[in-house]
């Protein structure tokens, strides 16, 4: 059984940055697919970033590309989601999540596994 415990949201303004963590447990972040996701109020979950623990490679959404940089530690056993040039539009609850096949996705419905998630609030 993974389990993941999102850390790290707050209250921004808009331009500044935060930098959420995603402690894993019952497996290693280097042998699973660890995504973002978020999900604004009265909006679907959407995908934000995934990086593939097997090969290191990374994708993102369009409107995070340069701005949000996902990021892990083997030693921590831990996966990072770096936020710079935070907007309003980020307001969110972010989750992590992970799938064991060793395929990055950009759908939530391919993860199995899935933090409690962490609020970021972006003011203007």
């Amino acid at each position: 059984q993974v389990q993941l415990v999102e850390s790290g949201g707050g209250l921004v303004q808009a331009g500044g940055s935060l930098r959420l963590s995603c402690a894993a447990s019952g497996r290693t972040v280097s042998t699973s697919v660890v995504g973002w996701f978020r999900q604004a109020p009265g909006m679907e979950r959407e995908f934000v970033a995934s990086l593939n623990g097997y090969t290191g490679s990374t994708t993102y959404t369009d409107s995070v590309q340069g701005r949000f940089t996902i990021s892990r530690n083997n030693a921590a056993n831990s996966v990072y989601l770096q936020m710079n040039s935070l907007r309003p539009e980020d307001t969110a609850v972010y989750y992590c999540a992970a799938r064991l096949t060793p395929v990055l996705s950009t759908l939530d419905t391919n993860y199995v596994y899935w933090g409690q998630g962490t609020q970021v609030t972006v003011s203007s």
